[in-house]
């Protein structure tokens, strides 16, 4: 009985910390309709922060707790919301979901950065961890009691707040109407950015309370996806009912502990399944709950994306082969190696463009696909061992069957599932397949035969050989990888034009819309999926060739996070958007970040800055996902309507591509290193269309866009040019016209006379109605 209670106590506080951490995710969604991802990493920084103030500086805990809790905690929810999320208005779900995974990894590599992981912390409970209470027969820490006091009084207070207060009602009614709360006399963002305030302080909460409870170790990884778990609490609530959010907080906590004190101590997977079991009831949950139906209008967002013929993108795949076969030739092996896994990462990539930039359906778990299709080949589709090991094409195929039937299984429940959900479930199968498959190392018996999942947390798969083509060569299989992107992308763009692309591109529009015209939603969704994970499960196996040896943390969630953000930044409705993510995600950063490393070894002088240039090159990929909200389209997008208007400059296209041989000669020769030739490159490719506009204006903008962006001085307005509407409305706010008066017929301004005269006029108007 005493056992019973005790493990009654721990689950309803570790119930107690999920609710605190669910009613801040749900407070911010109710008043700004954005999801936040980065919860977790926010409850993160928080305990860090909370740790450097009570054990860095030795601040008495009040004080750490008041600075953390009353200045950092609703300044770091403000900023986010003013600075970051107030901009993504009219955006799609996904470009919502990319900024705050940005802010999620952003947040990680920051407090790597300030906090090295390679040093342990630890965080004490309140008033030591000596300080207990007996209960009920049972002992419980002060620490553990005051976090399920504080979990009842927030969720007492949060309900009273958004039922019988004003500025509750006001916070409720932001997100669903906020020119109506405008109209009313209130500000939408003030109380939209006062949500965001509150919430990260019950983030930042939750991660100080959750620390000593799940053992006081700090590391930032582990308790961002610690406070990710109370994401299935949220959910309980639909992200809007805070009692029924509370409720499934402590069923949850209670759920874990129970399963950790009553399943057998034989069974070897009770720890992984404890682990596993919030995002368990995380999926169960989106599937079983009802959910709105579908929509009618289509969603018009900012988001675009052109799409290429199949001659155009073959013309573009051979261009990408010869490309990389020449920029193979200035690179060392390594560099070949690095290169070839990026590429990988780009056909893993590809299964991205075509589930979410065709037909509008998320999945945050790509990674996963490709991680079922290595454990797959490991166990069937190998041949002998040691240095003739290789992998057969019957593996390769029956690893990409295998992801193609999981992509099919995870598909089938969550098919009524859209946006959002979606995206929550795939991310918790993710999560499930990295602690219950990555994770079992010990071994099973099935029909006498003993095997285990994820040999030794460390799988071993060997170069593929398919006849004569054998990629034990470094550069054979780079060649082979960069022309099987280039296939599948053509292959992409091709489907994307035929009928069922078309088809693909209505449900994304509109999935109301297109089930009312005879399309089977069910057998597009099922069959994108499959074709998707299919081709995740594809380079998956080649990614984990290239590396050689993988461990779970090669497919970790975080890993598929990053590659969907890259992605995503770079143009997710464009291969070529797939090619750059799939790089940078890939080896970009990583290399660069190596490169200041070694910089910094090397010159012990400049150690420290090379070092900070290694610590804002790891922070840069989080602030490119940030500007998707600035650029919802992508930077592929920009380039590519960039080129678009440079069709008439053909000078300035010749004369870039003159500069460009001229380059690689020099690489080639070795007269200029082989990274100044990669950096001018790149500021080649992307100052090409401003040279253009610069050298040739009239060709590459047109006659009219010069006209409309030629500045007059305001003394020639009426002079040299005719008056604009724009014109007369500067002129009316200049003198203190009223409104109304400024609007004068058009006519009037067609000649600087008539325009002179119909300013004269406007005050004649203005005389008149003043008296």
């Amino acid at each position: 009985m005493n056992a019973f209670v005790t493990f009654t106590i721990l689950g309803l506080v570790l119930g107690a910390v999920y609710a605190i951490a669910a009613s801040g995710l749900v407070l911010t969604y109710n008043t700004s309709g954005i999801f936040n991802f980065a919860h977790g990493a926010q409850a993160m920084l928080g305990a860090f922060c909370y740790w450097q103030l009570r054990s860095g500086w030795g601040l008495p805990t009040p004080v750490a707790l008041l600075i953390t809790l009353g200045v950092i905690g609703p300044l770091m929810g403000w900023g986010l919301y003013l600075f970051i999320m107030k901009g993504l208005r009219n955006t799609a779900e996904v470009t919502k979901i990319v900024v705050t995974v940005s802010i999620l990894l952003g947040a990680i590599y920051l407090s790597h950065w300030f906090w090295d992981p390679k040093d342990s912390r630890s965080s004490e409970k309140f008033f030591g961890n000596s300080s207990q209470i007996d209960l009920f027969g049972s002992v419980i820490s002060t620490h553990d009691l005051i976090a399920l006091v504080v979990a009842v009084l927030i969720a007492i207070g949060l309900r009273i707040m958004f039922t019988r207060t004003r500025m509750g009602v006001s916070m409720r009614g932001a997100v669903d109407d906020p020119d109506l709360l405008r109209l009313n006399g209130h500000n939408p963002e003030r109380i939209a950015a006062t949500s965001w305030a509150m919430g990260s302080v019950l983030a930042v909460l939750a991660g100080i309370l959750i620390t000593p409870i799940s053992g006081g170790s700090l590391e930032a990884n582990a308790l961002t996806l610690l406070v990710i778990d109370a994401f299935a609490a949220a959910m309980f609530g639909k992200l809007k009912s805070i009692p029924r959010t509370f409720v499934g907080a402590i069923v949850l906590g209670l759920a874990s502990t129970y399963v950790l004190a009553y399943f057998p101590s034989t069974w070897t997977w009770t720890s992984n399944f404890r682990i596993s079991l919030p995002m368990i009831v995380l999926f169960m949950v989106l599937i079983v709950l009802p959910h709105d139906r579908l929509s009618g209008a289509a969603v018009r967002t900012r988001e675009r994306a052109n799409v290429p013929t199949v001659r155009s993108a073959i013309a573009w795949g051979a261009f990408l082969v010869v490309a990389v076969f020449l920029i193979k030739l200035l690179m060392v092996d390594s560099a070949v190696t690095l290169l070839t896994t990026g590429m990988t990462f780009a056909i893993i990539a590809l299964s991205l463009t075509v589930l979410t930039g065709y037909a509008g359906q998320m999945n945050l778990a790509a990674i996963s696909f490709g991680a079922v299709a290595t454990v797959v080949v490991f166990h069937f589709g190998t041949t002998t061992f040691g240095y003739e090991s290789r992998t057969t094409l019957v593996g390769v195929l029956l690893g990409m069957a295998a992801a193609a039937v999981v992509g099919g299984i995870v598909a089938l429940p969550a098919l009524r599932l859209r946006g959002l959900y979606l995206a929550l479930a795939t991310l918790a199968f993710g999560v499930f397949l990295s602690n219950m498959v990555l994770n079992d190392i010990s071994q099973h018996e099935l029909f006498g035969k003993k095997f285990s999942l994820f040999t030794d947390g460390n799988l071993l798969i060997p170069p593929v050989k398919v006849g004569p083509l054998d990629l034990k060569d470094g550069d054979t299989f780079l060649m082979t990888t960069t022309a099987l992107f280039a296939l599948i992308g053509i292959g992409l763009v091709a489907l994307r034009n035929s009928g069922y692309g078309r088809r693909l591109a209505a449900m994304k529009d509109s999935e109301a819309a297109s089930a009312t015209l005879g399309q089977s939603l069910v057998r597009l969704k099922l069959s994108v999926f499959v074709i998707s994970a299919a081709i995740a499960g594809l380079g998956g196996i080649l990614m984990s060739s290239a590396i050689g040896s993988v461990q779970s943390d090669s497919f970790s969630v975080l890993v598929s996070l990053s590659l969907l953000m890259l992605t995503v930044a770079a143009g997710i409705g464009y291969v070529t958007g797939a090619l750059f993510g799939g790089i940078m995600s890939g080896v970009g950063f990583t290399m660069v970040i190596s490169t200041f490393n070694d910089l910094a070894m090397d010159h012990e002088n400049l150690s420290s800055v090379y070092t900070t240039l290694g610590h804002i090159a790891a922070v840069s990929p989080a602030l490119i996902g940030l500007g998707v909200g600035a650029n919802p389209s992508g930077t592929v997008h920009q380039v590519t309507e960039g080129y678009r208007a440079l069709r008439n400059a053909k000078p300035v296209l010749i004369g870039g591509a003159v500069i460009e041989v001229i380059l690689y000669l020099l690489a080639y020769t070795d007269t200029i290193d082989k990274w100044w030739f990669g950096i001018l490159t790149i500021t080649l490719v992307f100052l090409l269309p401003v040279f253009g506009q610069m050298l040739m204006p009239e060709a590459v903008l047109g006659k009219e866009e010069i006209a409309r962006r030629k500045v007059t001085p305001p003394e020639l307005i009426g002079v040299d040019v005719p008056f604009s509407e724009r014109d007369r409305h500067a002129l009316d706010q200049k003198l203190g016209l009223p409104a109304f008066v400024g609007a004068v017929p058009t006519g009037l301004a067609a000649s600087p006379a008539a325009g002179h005269h119909g300013t004269d006029q406007n005050k004649e108007l203005s005389t008149n109605a003043s008296a």
